[in-house]
């Protein structure tokens, strides 16, 4: 079992209401998105379904979600919410757990593929993934386009968020492909809370060709939810592989 990054300390606070990950436009883009995919009464597997910020909207769409989480704590918030006890969730790994059922949609998002943090990892979960879909299933995985292309030569960190109450940097090691995502959370005395996550990074390409081990194809790739098309300069993408 992999460490467990999302445990008591940090499960009660995810859901930031202030994120617009976790509500308005982005989120109905996010479950239409889905939805479609799935189809009219379909059937659909979260990997790391975490709290259900996804999973309970997209059922309230009509499609039947089950989930898998290595967190007990987070799983707790999705039971603690309004139909989160309808919702059938397996404890386990993302790379190995087996749900009993077959899928017309598996999906992770929110960059979740980067908390694997070997490549043999993440070749597993898209097995996984795909062990899990019908033939003409899709996976879909959303996750930003690696950020050290913005570094200058010989840096290796980067901010991507300065405020008052949250400082964050990540930090990069080309070589291995690595990176740690370091939060600056202040405290209600005024000190700082320190959190750091590892993550490895991903080309597009290289999750194309991690999907074809697993007997997939890429059908479509955008870079957001609402379908803007993908180009050199989008900074996110979330990518669509067919099972033959």
């Amino acid at each position: 079992m992999r460490p467990d990054y999302f445990g008591a300390d940090v499960a009660p606070d995810y859901d930031d209401p202030e994120d617009t990950r976790w509500g308005g436009d982005w989120l109905d883009a996010e479950t239409a998105f889905l939805a479609d995919l799935a189809g009219p009464g379909g059937r659909a597997l979260e990997l790391a379904i975490g709290t259900g910020r996804v999973a309970l909207p997209l059922r309230r769409r009509g499609i039947d979600v089950y989930g898998i989480d290595l967190s007990t704590a987070m799983v707790d918030q999705l039971r603690a919410k309004p139909g989160g006890d309808a919702v059938p969730v397996v404890i386990g790994d993302m790379t190995t757990t087996r749900v009993d059922a077959v899928f017309d949609l598996v999906y992770l998002v929110f960059n979740t593929i980067g908390n694997l943090t070997d490549q043999d990892d993440q070749v597993a979960c898209f097995g996984n993934a795909a062990a899990h879909l019908r033939p003409g299933g899709v996976f879909v995985v959303e996750t930003e386009v690696p950020g050290v292309r913005w570094l200058q030569p010989a840096e290796s960190f980067r901010v991507y968020h300065h405020g008052d109450d949250h400082v964050g940097i990540d930090e990069y090691d080309p070589a291995t492909q690595r990176m740690y995502s370091h939060h600056y959370l202040r405290r209600s005395d005024g000190t700082y809370l320190r959190r750091s996550l590892p993550f490895r990074y991903a080309w597009p390409a290289e999750l194309d060709l991690m999907a074809r081990i697993a007997g997939l194809r890429l059908r479509e790739r955008w870079a957001g939810w609402s379908r803007t098309p993908f180009s050199s300069t989008s900074e996110s993408h979330v990518s669509v592989w067919e099972k033959s």
